[in-house]
């Protein structure tokens, strides 16, 4: 008799090799950021409190400054208060919606919510990309809200479908820039007043910028720190985008703010999010 032979190949890996090998592809992470990011996004629709600071705070303040501020900003300038105002309601619905969300991290992080994740045999960057794409469809969701809002009080796109289209990402761009930053703080602190205090932070620039009252307003030495934040820049090229007057310039500035604030926030932010799963 002939010695039967073994013909199908044994394996070089081991089981866990194979499975850490399929945690680790492109398809697994694809994967598992889109059931994060559902996860995040309902979370987000059931919190009584992201919705307040995402939808209803910015609509009513929108409101508020049409009735209270609108009509002496439109004698001082010539010009609608709406096209300054709409703008930077967007942008506070962004960065007030990204404080939330990053308290709600920090209470995840201290009840190991992020440390069960990091056990189960899911992708490793999944978690931290599903941050990112559920912040930017909940900022692009409460941009449309607001600007309809607006566009009910009177704000209109007068510069035709695709500066309005490049009016809607603006507010994203910039609120993933902040969240960045507000991701970097709550992974490495469970202290909520230390993201509450980006929340104040993001107050201040509101009241100095060029969307709460024209630059005119604002005294003679303020007026290069105002014309030159963050908001301002931004709320100039959406208001470019949706009225017209320049658009290069604030928008090569509203560019380099955000791409900065990812560049110096972006790796405290993966490195404390590693950090904090672990634990």
């Amino acid at each position: 008799m002939t010695t039967l032979e073994r013909t199908d190949p044994i394996p070089d890996q081991s089981p866990a090799d194979i499975i850490t090998a399929a945690e680790a592809s492109v398809p697994a992470l694809l994967r598992h950021t889109w059931i994060q990011t559902q996860r995040l996004l309902l979370r987000w629709v059931r919190d009584p409190v992201t919705l307040l600071e995402t939808l209803i705070v910015p609509c009513l303040l929108l409101l508020m400054l049409d009735i209270v501020v609108g009509s002496q900003i439109q004698k001082f300038s010539g010009h609608s208060a709406l096209y300054g105002s709409t703008p930077m309601v967007t942008l506070v619905g962004a960065l007030s919606g990204t404080v939330a969300s990053g308290i709600m991290l920090g209470r995840e992080r201290e009840a190991g919510i992020l440390a069960r994740f990091w056990v189960l045999p899911v992708h490793r960057a999944s978690g931290l990309a599903a941050r990112i794409l559920a912040e930017g469809c909940r900022i692009f969701c409460g941009t449309v809200v607001i600007i309809l809002f607006g566009m009910a009080l009177g704000f209109r796109f007068r510069e035709g479908p695709l500066a309005a289209f490049a009016f809607l990402w603006i507010p994203v761009l910039f609120g993933l820039a902040f969240a960045t930053m507000v991701t970097a703080i709550a992974v490495f602190t469970a202290k909520a007043t230390l993201v509450e205090g980006v929340a104040l932070l993001s107050s201040l620039l509101m009241f100095f910028s060029t969307g709460f009252v024209p630059i005119g307003a604002y005294p003679n030495w303020i007026q290069p720190v105002v014309r030159g934040q963050p908001m301002s820049v931004a709320v100039d090229t959406m208001r470019a985008l949706a009225e017209g007057g320049p658009l290069a310039a604030p928008l090569v500035k509203t560019v380099a703010w955000c791409v900065g604030l990812i560049v110096v926030f972006a790796l405290p932010a993966g490195y404390g999010y590693r950090r904090a799963s672990r634990r």
